[in-house]
């Protein structure tokens, strides 16, 4: 049949390839030739550029956990292990495939670091992991880290003793175990004469 109002004639086609004139079909052709070669184009620019610079870095989705001990906590890969925050970025592969190691995570300690894993000191120069916060010793060195108002600690724990401390260690309690050891430890010596001694 003849393709009336197409001006072309194809014969030996069903009628409904007729309306196809060979024009048509070799832009068609060139179209798809055309987006074939921008895909592969770019294909290779992209294969050319990860050889050149080596895989993008992986942007770490760190997530917070607590730790057996109540702290904060670095969650890693594996969603089931949770290390302390003052081990991430330590020079120590502690998670199993090393991401709390990353070059991504670790490049700028602290800004690098997660919100969750810093605490900033008195000092705003200064700064430790959040895990060392409220652990009785004295890690900002002015101890905003243990006493108000830089920070809201809980009293001294079970196997500590309250008293103004003279070591420099130690901010508003000390540890037990220095209690009746012959040394003084409190400014008002009650770590001799007062505290119990060890738990």
């Amino acid at each position: 049949g003849s393709g009336q109002g197409t001006g072309c004639s194809i014969t030996g086609f069903p009628p409904h390839t007729a309306n196809c004139s060979p024009c048509c079909c070799s832009r068609r052709g060139a179209c798809l030739s055309a987006f074939l070669m921008l895909l592969l184009t770019t294909l290779a620019a992209l294969i050319a550029l990860v050889a050149i610079l080596g895989p993008p870095p992986r942007t770490p989705g760190a997530q917070a956990c607590v730790t057996q001990t109540n702290r904060t906590g670095f969650l890693c890969d594996d969603r089931s292990s949770c290390i302390p925050a003052s081990r991430v970025c330590d020079g120590v592969r502690t998670c199993a495939r090393g991401e709390d190691e990353e070059q991504a995570l670790c490049r700028a300690v602290p800004q690098s670091l997660p919100g969750f894993l810093v605490a900033h000191c008195g000092d705003p120069a200064s700064w430790i992991y959040s895990d060392q916060m409220c652990d009785g010793i004295n890690n900002c060195g002015d101890c905003s880290d243990e006493l108000s108002p830089g920070t809201t600690c809980p009293p001294c724990g079970p196997g500590w003793w309250r008293c103004p401390s003279t070591v420099f260690r130690y901010c508003s309690c000390i540890p037990r175990s220095l209690c009746r050891d012959r040394v003084q430890h409190c400014s008002d010596w009650s770590d001799e004469y007062s505290c119990p001694g060890p738990d």
